[in-house]
């Protein structure tokens, strides 16, 4: 699974961390080759995505566009649809207008800046790729590995900064080993998921708070390295790393109405600067932002007296983004008259909505529809 042969650098953080890879590394299928093409689409599909979830989304990604070339030929919609499900719908565009770039281009770029023009792509993106692919000695640096340089050299400099995003850059770049450097980021990265883990929230917000704050992780007694870790010597491994207070969430409000008119539905495609660009949904009726929670997440009982025939309340779904909290609440109206709408809505057979890309929150809609 791993190159045992890899050169052993000398410093004892980077060596320990490559035998540990050795044998505890994850076996994944972008693992198994150096294709830079699979290897740049596994990276865009895990971003905010669990593995088990990207894993399946990129056997079916590479299914049906094995090359490059092949996504670049693809219809937006055709990459939208196939991308329904992961959210975060501009990695799909992203990808889509990279992999057209590829193709002028001619060749996949094969240098950290070359790579780096790619839309979409960024300095963890690029450095992933220009390392496993091409070799090249550019370190990673991510959630994994900010959490565990910040725990075993103890910083606690907020990695969300400015000064600290600068600082961990700097810092992975000193600690690759230039003969290992596809190794040792899969290494590091890996060593966090499975080895140095995050802190529960839970264990937080226990009756013991100040003891769980200075207790150990239960990974720490058979870690590696933990004799010379020193937040585990000095008993702040629940401490580190540090962030900055997020951004405050928004609350939205989102009233949808699911016209039915003998077989046919109406849906538009969401316009250009939103979450949800380039997606299919129903009549949107009304669409608030930061109301009071209340009336956000309570259903309106009003009826929609400028629609023809009875609307009937579907579902009400929260759906939790990044920087925003939406509830949702969805109508069915059943009329035998076409309602005068917006001309970007169009009427479609209420069977060909699968050959749409939605948001997921409209799927779900569609789910409770359908099984009720």
């Amino acid at each position: 699974m791993k190159n045992k042969n890899s050169h052993i650098p000398s410093n004892s953080f980077a060596q320990t961390l490559l035998k540990w890879f050795a044998q505890n590394g994850r076996d994944l299928p972008w693992r198994a080759t150096k294709d830079p093409y699979a290897i740049w689409l596994s990276e865009v599909i895990l971003q905010q995505t669990r593995i088990v979830q990207g894993w399946e989304y990129w056997l079916k990604f590479m299914e049906r566009f094995p090359q490059v070339k092949d996504l670049a030929a693809a219809t937006e919609d055709e990459v939208l649809r196939l991308w329904q499900g992961l959210g975060y719908y501009s990695r799909a565009r992203n990808l889509h207008q990279a992999a057209q770039q590829i193709v002028k281009l001619g060749r996949f770029p094969s240098t950290f800046d070359e790579i780096k023009q790619l839309k979409g792509v960024g300095d963890y993106t690029a450095a992933a790729i220009a390392s496993i692919a091409f070799n090249l000695p550019v370190a990673v640096v991510d959630g994994n590995v900010y959490r565990v340089l910040a725990r075993y050299f103890g910083i606690s400099t907020p990695i969300n900064s400015t000064e600290g995003k600068k600082e961990f850059a700097a810092l992975a770049q000193s600690l690759l080993p230039i003969h290992a450097p596809a190794d040792f980021n899969q290494a590091i990265m890996d060593f966090g998921a499975i080895q140095c883990k995050p802190v529960l929230a839970s264990s937080t917000t226990s009756p013991n708070t100040l003891q769980s704050l200075f207790a150990p992780l239960e990974g720490c007694a058979v870690c590696p390295l933990s004799d010379t870790c020193v937040a585990y010597r000095t008993s702040k491994v629940n401490q580190l790393p540090v962030k900055l207070p997020k951004i405050k969430v928004k609350t939205r409000r989102m009233i949808y109405i699911y016209i039915r008119c003998k077989g046919h539905i109406a849906i538009r495609r969401r316009t250009s600067g939103d979450i949800w660009q380039g997606l299919w949904e129903p009549f949107l009726y009304k669409d608030d932002v930061d109301l009071p929670k209340a009336d956000v997440a309570t259903p309106p009982t009003d009826v929609f007296p400028d629609l023809p025939g009875e609307a009937s309340h579907i579902v009400s779904l929260k759906h939790i983004l990044t920087h925003r909290i939406i509830y949702a609440h969805f109508y069915l109206q059943e009329t035998d008259v076409r309602p005068p709408l917006l001309p970007e809505y169009i009427w479609i057979k209420e069977q060909d909505i699968d050959n749409y890309a939605i948001p997921r929150l409209i799927e779900m809609m569609l789910e409770k529809l359908h099984n009720s």
